[in-house]
């Protein structure tokens, strides 16, 4: 995990960055004279600020930072307000998860602003904040967006540098049919599971199944998606609990270490969230161990509670995706496949037109949008390729899929390089393999559009037998057999065992 590609050291830097936010987070609280509970609150705001955002340019995620007191300081006040009332309390949580899981459909802001609002309610409860702590508690969550602005917008910009990476928009739909809408009713289900359940467990520790509930549902789309998540965060957790065991309970709240080891932990979360759950979810467990020292709370049978409450925040998961409107891993895994083949097919006819002689063409943005496609594809199929999986012809037939989108991916990096090329030229059988791409396509996705292939196919012939032509023909072609061979695996039944190859 620690050594899985960092391309352009990005994560490194935003993990770096997110430790010096987070800590003048704290510093500022502190040097206000802010009380212990303003502070955590502080360095929370700053964590999520920095967590969160990801619109696709600096100045959307500007906008989007400077919203987030909009979206968490009124769900502040109200979940202190309603501290002690169990029943109204747990009635505007549900609210809060619905609208903060529907407000997905509009993209990165909308994914921010609720999960910040979801989370100002979770902070209450973790530090039992009443009414008369709010002016401070505004204030340091004041604070601490500034200071995280600052570092993210100032001193260490590094979107600037290597502009993040965009999270593909969420599948398409309307009503009921679209996910997003579907996973606001199964998340406040499972919320609601996970709220009278907890209650059940502990009086006063029963939000951390609420919370498990809700972070389950982000960034997934089908059934299998949040079954293995809530998997990964049941294991993180465990492991994490016996790193508070021998970490956070001999170090009794002392503020040094602490504050040290804190640090590490803001580091590990944002160093491994794209890669491995498990382990982000591994540093967030200690971390809240070691905010509960500093608390003067901490003892074993707390920890054990945390592990009881994550087990019930992740089967109140499990029963929102198999009874609530259900998204069938299959039909998600579709839905993510055929985009990511229309992105192949509109890469492809890119990247003839710029060999063809068209300056305007750019067929590089379409293959980071590919990258980013595989990656969710990968993410849809992980329920199907998990180790536990008892499903063997689908596992294989998934692991065919990946491999062949893989074999595409290549081959498209390499038509972008050659058409990148300011030398390349274009011949005539460039156009009869795009045209034959194009086919290969729209065998395996109907709908995909074909427009662009076609004026690829009619781009004059420059050049015949140019290097660069070759080299992009090479391309098209092992392109072309992968997309032939992907026909197999997407064109037969899910749970028929795979043909043996020729």
């Amino acid at each position: 995990m620690f050594v899985a590609p960092d391309p352009g050291r990005l994560r490194l830097r935003t993990s770096t960055r997110a430790v010096l936010g987070v800590g003048l987070a704290v510093a500022a609280a502190e040097l206000a004279g802010l009380s212990l509970v303003a502070s955590i609150t502080g360095g929370l705001a700053a964590l999520l600020a920095l967590f969160t955002v990801t619109d696709a340019t600096v100045r959307r995620q500007a906008v989007t930072t400077a919203l987030l007191p909009l979206a968490g300081f009124p769900v502040l006040a109200l979940a202190t307000v309603l501290h002690g009332q169990p029943l109204l309390r747990a009635a505007a949580w549900l609210t809060v998860v619905f609208c903060g899981v529907y407000a997905r459909r509009w993209g990165p802001r909308g994914h921010a602003l609720g999960i910040f609002a979801f989370m100002m309610f979770f902070v209450t409860q973790f530090l039992h904040a009443v009414p008369a702590q709010l002016p401070e508690l505004y204030g340091a969550g004041a604070l601490a967006l500034a200071a995280a602005s600052a570092v993210r917008f100032g001193l260490w910009p590094v979107e600037r540098r290597t502009p993040p990476p965009v999270a593909p928009a969420p599948l398409p739909g309307t009503g009921l049919a679209r996910p997003t809408t579907r996973q606001a009713f199964q998340s406040t289900a499972a919320c609601g599971f996970a709220i009278a359940v907890g209650q059940l467990i502990s009086d006063d520790r029963w939000y951390w199944a609420v919370g498990t509930a809700w972070w389950i549902f982000v960034n997934t789309a089908s059934r299998g998606e949040t079954l293995v998540r809530g998997f990964r965060r049941v294991l993180g957790t465990v492991v994490g609990i016996a790193a508070g065991l021998l970490i956070a309970i001999p170090l009794g709240g002392a503020p040094a270490p602490t504050a040290a080891l804190v640090a590490v932990c803001v580091f590990g979360i944002f160093y491994t969230a794209a890669p491995s759950y498990s382990w982000m979810m591994f540093f967030v467990t200690v971390m809240a161990g070691l905010l509960y020292g500093l608390l003067g709370v901490l003892h074993p049978g707390l920890l054990l509670l945390r592990f009881e409450e994550t087990a019930v925040g992740a089967l109140g998961a499990a029963l929102g995706v198999a009874l609530v409107l259900p998204v069938t891993t299959h039909a998600a895994t579709n839905a993510w496949i055929g985009r990511a083949l229309s992105c192949v097919h509109g890469c492809t006819a890119a990247a003839a037109r710029r060999l063809a002689g068209d300056e305007q063409a750019d067929p590089a943005p379409l293959a980071a949008e590919l990258e980013l496609l595989l990656g969710r594809v990968r993410l849809a199929l992980a329920p199907l390729v998990h180790p536990l999986s008892p499903l063997r012809a689908r596992k294989a037939r998934a692991r065919q899929v990946i491999a062949l989108l893989d074999d595409c991916a290549r081959e498209v990096r390499g038509l972008v390089q050659v058409a990148g090329d300011p030398d390349a030229s274009h011949d005539a059988r460039l156009a009869a393999a795009c045209h034959r791409v194009e086919e290969a396509v729209h065998a395996l996705v109907p709908s995909g559009a074909r427009s662009a292939a076609a004026r690829a196919a009619g781009a004059p012939a420059l050049l015949p037998h140019h290097p660069g032509a070759e080299a992009a023909l090479s391309h098209l072609n092992e392109l072309e057999k992968a997309l032939t061979e992907l026909s197999a695996p997407l064109r037969t039944a899910p749970r028929a065992p795979l043909a043996p190859a020729a």
